[in-house]
């Protein structure tokens, strides 16, 4: 058997875009997108517009249609009302698309794995069914085993490997057919953190290969290391969509924690000098205390500088950013009546 190729030479996206092109380019884009089960209404006239090439993440507390957005997008479910375009083509769910439906890698929640198989058996029935053939179908199997790290899991039966690996596997699975667009759904639930690492690097690989990827995920600190875009759903409304830094930059505080060893109120003092500080939290026996701080870094040094200055043994500075889930929480909750 030949010997697995180098995954970041050979495979590229159906439609791959640099990073120019992605600046201007939509991969999906949905208009007025609504559905309704019922009496239920999941999704509600959502308008999300996604880059080609970026890495969105999609977030939002249980039922606020993260998985019904995504099967829309996948074409697993139809819209009540609403459009969706996938790399500027409309979508007609009452017709075969095949050739838009070739451009989507999808791994949902629960997707299947047919254990009694090998790993090798497993991609080898998929990319039969998108109609690789041949050199072309190995070829594709040694890529995307490379990619996530299983080749040398290539002849072992699917029961036997781990969570991570098996969640891996349908990654791989996902993209044998080399899409232009991956829909992950909770991709990382259940794994431990050297599992969800190992998924952060594929992640990352196929961000490289300009691979346009949607990530619904609860573990926001894994979104915050991965995304260039946050979307936040709330009760099937679209509540924020924007470039992750836009986000920290409009609604993360910056704070910074700082610790004397000498006498915390001739530190408090000092600060008092500077108008646009606010002290958020004092922690008296380590002679530490916490403020809000809306400088810039040569700000912060500024600060630094005039307290070794003024004297003040320090023992401790360092700025602090508040976190996606930080956001979240101030975003959250205020969706339209």
């Amino acid at each position: 058997m030949a010997d697995a190729l180098p995954m970041t030479q050979t495979l590229a996206p159906a439609n791959p875009v640099n990073a120019s092109s992605a600046s201007r380019e939509l991969a999906i884009r949905t208009q007025n997108l609504t559905k309704r089960f019922d009496r239920h209404t999941a999704l509600r006239d959502v308008d999300l517009d996604i880059t080609a090439g970026s890495v969105y993440g999609l977030i939002g507390p249980n039922g606020a249609g993260k998985t019904t957005l995504i099967r829309l997008l996948a074409m697993a479910e139809s819209p009540t009302i609403g459009d969706v375009f996938l790399q500027g083509e409309k979508l007609h769910y009452a017709r075969p698309q095949f050739h838009l439906k070739r451009q989507i890698g999808y791994l949902p929640d629960d997707f299947p794995l047919y254990e009694d198989l090998s790993v090798w058996d497993y991609l080898d029935y998929f990319a039969r069914l998108y109609g690789l053939k041949g050199k072309e179908r190995t070829r594709s199997i040694h890529q995307v085993l490379d990619l996530v790290n299983l080749g040398h899991k290539r002849h072992s039966v699917i029961t036997s490997l781990s969570r991570g690996m098996k969640q891996r596997l349908g990654l791989a699975r996902s993209v044998i057919h080399t899409p232009s667009i991956l829909l992950l759904d909770e991709p990382v639930s259940g794994l431990d953190p050297v599992a969800r690492q190992e998924f952060r690097q594929v992640i990352r690989n196929l961000y490289s290969l300009g691979i346009t990827t949607l990530i619904s995920s609860h573990v926001l600190s894994d979104l915050a290391e991965l995304c260039t875009d946050i979307g936040i759903l709330e009760f099937g409304y679209l509540v924020e969509s924007a470039p992750l830094a836009m986000l920290y930059e409009r609604l993360s505080q910056q704070h910074i924690v700082i610790g004397t060893r000498g006498d915390l109120k001739d530190l408090q003092t000092e600060l008092r000098q500077f108008g646009n500080l606010l002290e958020l939290e004092t922690k008296s026996q380590m002679g530490q205390v916490k403020i809000q701080f809306s400088g810039n870094p040569d700000e912060a040094a500024n600060l630094l500088r005039s307290l070794v200055e003024a004297k003040i043994p320090l023992y401790e500075f360092h700025c602090e950013q508040e976190s996606l889930e930080d956001i979240f929480f101030k975003i959250g909750h205020t969706q339209p009546t």
